[in-house]
This record gives C-alpha cells, structure tokens and sequence, in this order.
C-alpha cells in the first residue's frame, strides 16, 4: 500500500497540474478577448483595462497571503524594471493576439525561454552548454519556419512577429527581474501586484491622448480581460503553491492547445502542416531546455 503521507503529496501534485490547465485555459481566454477587439481599442487602452480590473482580484490574494504588510516593497528600483520588462512582454503578446492566428501568437511567446537562456550567460554570467545553446539555435529555427519570412503569399507579416519576439524577450526580462526581486526577499504577491499598479499607471498616462470610448460589447471584453487574467493569476499561483516547478512546468504549454482550439472555432484559423511542425520545434526546443536544467539543477 502506498504511505498516507505519499498519497497526500500525490493528491496535491495531481491538483497542482490540474490547477496550471485550468490557468493555461484562463489565460486562453484572455487572450481570446484581446483578438475579439481586433485593434478597435488602442493597446494602451486595453492594458490599462487588463491592469486595472485586474486589481481588485488581486487583492485577494493579499488578504490570504498575510495581508497590507505584504505590499511593502523592499526594493522599489527593482520593480520598476520588472514593469518596464512585463509591460514590453505584454505589449508584444498583445500585439501579436490581434494580428496574428490566436495559436502562433501564443507559441511566437514561448521564445521566452529561449531568451532566457541566451541572456542568462550575457547577464546573469551563467554557464550553457552545448546543448542547451544547440536548443536554443533550433527554436529560432522554428520561428522561421511558422514566420515563412520570403514566402511571398505564406510568410506571417513581418511588424507583428517582430512585435511577438519583442514580447517574449520582455518576458524573458521579467522573469530575470522576478528573480533578483526573489532574492532581495520579495514575496511574489508583492511583484504581482505592484507589476499591476506600475503597469495601470504606465498605460494609463499613455491611453490619455489615444482614448477610445468603448461599446457595451468592448467594456465586457475590457472588463473580462482583467478579470480573466487574475483568475489565471491566482489559480497559477495555487497551483506552485502545491506543486513544485519542475514538475509544472511543462503543463504551462497547454496553452497552446487552448488557442489553437479557440482559434479555429471561433475565427476558422487551422495551422497548416508546417505551421505545426514549427509549433512542435519551438514547444520541443522550450522542453529540452527545461529538462536540461532540472537535471543540471539550473534554477531560474
């Protein structure tokens, strides 16, 4: 028989899995709700909206994480870059969600790994090996391969991949900033709530020359944006509560599953033969860097 006490810890990683689909899912759907507005709403505007709303949700997490003591911040410079990096990750992501089929915006911002092991080495002075550079050499392969630059009526247009690229770059940043921020002591409640405030505050000054006043049908996906995208935060939040990182991980990669199912019911966007095989160098190249560093005992 299996111990109690192995029982319990197989009960929560199971639950831990579940929670990560079920906020991959979410976060589907957020960026869903940022297509369906299709540009009609400036981009400031609609991270402004993403923030905002997104906030009172993530006072909740407040609360049951020790309460107004834990939005102190111990290092105010350090969160100013993580914003600065997550709006530029944000900005790219939604970017590409407007422009781009729902599923290759999605796997154009699993780059970010990618990004990170590059600039681990120029940055942070990690060592990579030969293997974890010849995965990063072949994930950019396959962005060449869902971008098609040349191929006259096949090729992607090339400022909203460009856009993507700029995105997981940023996220790539951000991570590396959560880091020193880990470091310096910071609870992640803080990062996460202070990213939305400096984030509100940012697009917000940015939205003023460029206001749009949305529709009924604009506010809701405006509003459902925000809140969707907490939900996904919180519910991935529970999930590394109860679950360690190495084995959640790769469950994030759902995601892509989610959009390319969104994408082709709602707006018919069906990825051909070698969008597929892109998709599968780039998910493949992110996991080989993830199972490399497990079993080198990198931690990011």
């Amino acid at each position: 028989m299996t111990p109690p006490d192995s029982a319990g810890v197989a009960k929560a990683r199971q639950r831990a899995i579940l929670l990560v689909l079920a906020a991959s899912a979410t976060f589907a759907l957020a960026a869903a709700a940022v297509k369906e507005l299709g540009g009609a709403i400036p981009l400031a505007q609609v991270i402004l909206a993403r923030n905002l709303f997104a906030l009172p949700f993530l006072l909740l997490l407040v609360a049951r994480s020790g309460g107004w003591e834990m939005l102190r911040p111990r290092a105010p410079g350090m969160h100013a870059l993580r914003t600065l990096f997550g709006l530029t990750g944000m900005v790219g992501a939604f970017a590409a969600y407007t422009w781009l089929p729902l599923a290759t915006a999605t796997v154009l911002g699993f780059t970010m790994p990618l990004f990170l092991t590059a600039l681990s080495v120029v940055i942070l002075r990690e060592r990579v090996g030969w293997r974890r550079w010849s995965a990063v050499v072949v994930g950019f392969l396959g962005v060449v391969l869902v971008a098609r630059p040349g191929a006259a009526a096949e090729a992607l247009p090339l400022i909203p991949v460009l856009l993507a690229l700029l995105g997981g770059l940023g996220w790539a940043l951000a991570m590396m900033s959560i880091r020193r921020l880990g470091e310096a002591g910071e609870p992640g409640v803080t990062i996460v709530v202070w990213f939305a405030v400096g984030a509100a505050l940012v697009s917000g000054i940015a939205t003023i020359p460029v206001w749009v006043t949305p529709d009924g049908k604009q506010w809701l996906l405006l509003i459902g944006i925000g809140a969707v995208s907490a939900l996904a935060q919180l519910l991935m939040t529970e999930a590394y509560r109860r679950g360690e990182t190495t084995l959640l991980a790769p469950f994030e990669y759902a995601g892509l599953i989610w959009t390319m199912a969104m994408g082709a019911l709602i707006w018919g966007e069906v990825p051909g033969v070698v969008d597929l095989l892109g998709f599968a160098v780039l998910v493949g190249a992110g996991l080989f860097i993830w199972w490399r560093e497990v079993n080198l005992g990198v931690r990011r």
